[in-house]
Formats: structure tokens, sequence, C-alpha cells
């Protein structure tokens, strides 16, 4: 099946002015730090999670300054549930970088992007096209999704993204940098709300007539089995559990105040949560740094 880019792009950029979601960083008004900020909460943290959290950061620390001369305990609090609490501590350090390499704005070149800590090749990439407006290659699970099925015909793309992958998603990128930026922001877009992991909604695609995988009868995908990720009893569970103690806390917190039914586990996640600057030690217990 031969595929025509122009065509899905502009199918695709219509669908998407017609009814796109009005997410708050979308709008008009929102700084490249707004957008910067939004790209680390969604790190496999759903839209509904984020969005009110995001408000409440943006109020609180609207500029990299702002952030960077907090204290890590109101960071770490203020994170609350969005998961991967070192995500809060990384924003901070760029946030710290930010202001010390760069007077204060995020940067608009992909570089300077990459060389701040935490910031990897898709926030980067992201950043460009979503704050700036300029031609990146994002490709998050959604947008690789939708290139799995329209161009390869299969459900979804491999576990881990290939350079060949890579390759075939650049042909996709407009040359100019509105066009590409919107074809990012469209692409996604379709993999979060039509285009999904499960149960897609392909009589509502507006790219139905190009997808490979619709053509070919959506057959099943063949590869690797995709496992769902435990919860209960694990190591993430039982840091998650220290940190709402933590963060609950007016003081230290002993470790034999968490109910917890491994203590051994409990001590080696402590231990983990210190290593990761994550909590401190006093002589009563934990701490939030």
């Amino acid at each position: 099946m031969t595929h025509d880019h122009e065509a899905v792009r502009h199918e695709l950029a219509v669908w998407f002015a017609a009814g796109h979601r009005p997410l708050p960083w979308r709008g008009a008004e929102v700084t490249p730090w707004g957008v910067l900020v939004s790209e680390i909460m969604l790190q496999q943290t759903p839209v509904s999670r984020v969005e009110p959290r995001w408000r409440v950061w943006l109020t609180r620390w609207p500029t990299p300054a702002d952030l960077a001369a907090a204290p890590v305990d109101e960071v770490l609090r203020a994170w609350d549930r969005l998961g991967y609490p070192r995500r809060a501590l990384r924003l901070r350090d760029a946030a710290a970088a930010i202001v010390a390499r760069h007077d204060g704005q995020v940067p608009d070149d992909e570089a300077a992007l990459l060389a701040l800590p935490g910031i990897g090749r898709y926030t980067a990439a992201a950043v460009l096209a979503f704050a700036f407006g300029r031609r990146s290659l994002v490709l998050d699970v959604n947008i690789r999704r939708v290139l799995a099925r329209i161009e390869t015909g299969v459900e979804h793309p491999p576990p881990h993204e290939t350079a060949a992958e890579r390759n075939r998603a650049w042909d996709w990128v407009p040359d100019g940098d509105a066009e590409a930026a919107l074809w990012s922001a469209s692409a996604m877009e379709l993999g979060a709300v039509v285009c999904t992991a499960r149960a897609p909604r392909c009589e509502a695609c507006p790219v139905a007539r190009h997808c490979a995988w619709l053509a070919a009868g959506r057959p099943e995908w063949g590869g690797a089995p995709r496992v769902a990720q435990a919860w209960e009893g694990t190591d993430r569970q039982c840091r998650g559990r220290l940190m709402a103690a933590l963060r609950a806390a007016d003081g230290p917190v002993s470790l034999a105040d968490v109910a917890w039914p491994d203590p051994e586990q409990l001590t080696r996640c402590a231990d983990s949560l210190v290593a990761d600057r994550l909590a401190a030690r006093s002589a009563s217990g934990l701490t939030l740094p």
C-alpha cells in the first residue's frame, strides 16, 4: 500500500483544527516553560491527572527562576501523586540550568535543550515543536502507533524505538517549521483519542482510507506479548508509600510507622529514595530533602 504523505498530513490537519482537545498547555499565551513543564509531567501519566497539577505549578512557579529557587521539599510535596518523583527533581535541576546558562529563558536550540538535566531526545523535540513551532522529530508512543498502523500495517510499533523507525518517521515530517509542528501535534492527538492502543475507533479516523493496518483487516499484534506491569508488592509501590508518608508528615518519619509487610523491602526502598535525593536521613527517621 503506497502512502500519499501530503494527503495524510492535510486530512489530519483539517481534523485536528476542527476539534482537538483544548489542553491548557496548548494555549497561545503559554510560555515555553509551561510547555516544558507539561512534557515532563505527561511522561507516563494521563492527561486527566496532569492538567490540575500543571495549573497549580504554573501559578506557583511561573518561570524557571521561581522553581529553581524553591525548596526541594516543597517541590516534592507539590508533585504529589504524579508518579516517578525523580521527574520533579529533574525539572527543578533543569530550571536551575536554564537560569544559569540561558538567563532564565528556555532555549530554542535542540543541542541546548538536550544539555539540560533530565531532558531527553523526545522532550527536546516536543519543546521545539510545541513551544517554538520548529521542525523536529516528535516520536512518542502515540505517533509511533499511528505510523506503525498507517505505514507498516501492524497493530503496535516495536517495544523499543529503532533507527530505521526514526528514519521512516522523518519522511512524514514536512519541511516547513509550522507544518512540521502541526503534523506532530495532530498525529499525537490522533493516537491519543482515536488510534488508541486498545479499542481504536477506526470508524472515526480521518485518515482511515490511508491505513495499511485497517486495509489488512486489523491483524492482531504478532510480536512479543505486551504484559501489563505489576504494581502490588513492587518496589515502586513501596517507594510510593514512603513518599506519601513523607509528604504528609510535619517531621521525620520512622520506618516502623509505615505500613508495609516486608521490612527488608521497606529498608531497601528507603535507601533508594535517599540515593535518588528524594529523601534524607535524620536521627529520628526519614524526611524530605
